[in-house]
C-alpha cells in the first residue's frame, strides 16, 4: 500500500469513504510516527554538532560536512513541525465534526421519541382532562371545607338572644355585689356599758376646784 493510502485509506467497493473515527485513528498514528521522527532528527542534530566541534579547524573538511548534515536534519525537522501542525488541525476538525454528528444523531433520536410519545395525544382531550382535574380539585376543596366547618348537631341558637341573656346575668351579679356592700355599711355598733364610770379621787377633784377658782379670780382683775 502506498504512503498516501496508508495515511488516508482507500474507499471500499461501494464507494463509501472512511468513517470519521477511522480517519481520526489514522491521523493519531501519523502524529505518533512524525513525533518519533522528530526525536530521531533532534538526536542526529546533536551528534553532528558534537562532530563539528570535535574536528573544528583541525579537520575543517570533516567539520563542514558535519554542519551540512546538521542543516539538512534541521530542515527536515522544520518540515515535520509544519506537517504536525496541519495534521493536528485536521484531527481536531474531524473530532469536532464527529462530536457534532453524534449530537445531531442523538437529538434526532430524541425528537423521534418525543413525536412517538405525542402521537396518540389530542390537545382537545388534554384540555378536557385538565378541566376535569380542576373541577375535581375544586369539589374536593368544597368537601374538605364542609367537613371542617363546625356544626351544632341540629341546634340553632340566636346570637342576639344569647347576648341578652349574658347581659342579664352580668346585671344580676352586679346587683348582688352592691347589696353585699350595703349590708357591710350597716354593721351594728357595740352596746354602751350599763355600769357607771368610777368616780375621780377626792384629791384630784379638790385640785380641779382650786384651778377653777383661780381662773375665776383672774378673770375679774
Amino acid at each position: 500500500m502506498s504512503m498516501f493510502g496508508k495515511l488516508f485509506g482507500t474507499t471500499n467497493k461501494a464507494g463509501k469513504g472512511p468513517s470519521p473515527q477511522d480517519a481520526i485513528h489514522r491521523l493519531r498514528e501519523t502524529e505518533e510516527m512524525l513525533t518519533k521522527k522528530q526525536e530521531f532528527l533532534e538526536k542526529k542534530i546533536d551528534q553532528e554538532l558534537l562532530i563539528a566541534k570535535k574536528h573544528g579547524t583541525k579537520n575543517k573538511r570533516a567539520a563542514l560536512q558535519a554542519l551540512k548534515r546538521k542543516k539538512r536534519y534541521e530542515k527536515q525537522l522544520t518540515q515535520i513541525d509544519g506537517t504536525l501542525s496541519t495534521i493536528e488541525f485536521q484531527r481536531e476538525a474531524l473530532e469536532n465534526a464527529n462530536t457534532n454528528t453524534e449530537v445531531l444523531k442523538n437529538m434526532g433520536f430524541a425528537a423521534k421519541a418525543m413525536k412517538a410519545a405525542h402521537e396518540n395525544m389530542d390537545i382537545d382531550k388534554v384540555d378536557d382532562l385538565m378541566q376535569d382535574i380542576t373541577e375535581q380539585q375544586e369539589l374536593a376543596q368544597e368537601i374538605s371545607d364542609a367537613i371542617s366547618k363546625p356544626v351544632g348537631f341540629g341546634e340553632d341558637f340566636d346570637e342576639e338572644d344569647l347576648m341578652a341573656e349574658l347581659e342579664e346575668l352580668e346585671q344580676e351579679e352586679l346587683d348582688k355585689n352592691l347589696l353585699e356592700i350595703g349590708e357591710a355599711d350597716n354593721v351594728p355598733l357595740p352596746n354602751v356599758p350599763s355600769t357607771s364610770l368610777p368616780e375621780r379621787p377626792a384629791a384630784k377633784k379638790e385640785e380641779e376646784d382650786d384651778m377653777q377658782e383661780l381662773e375665776a379670780w383672774a378673770s375679774t382683775m
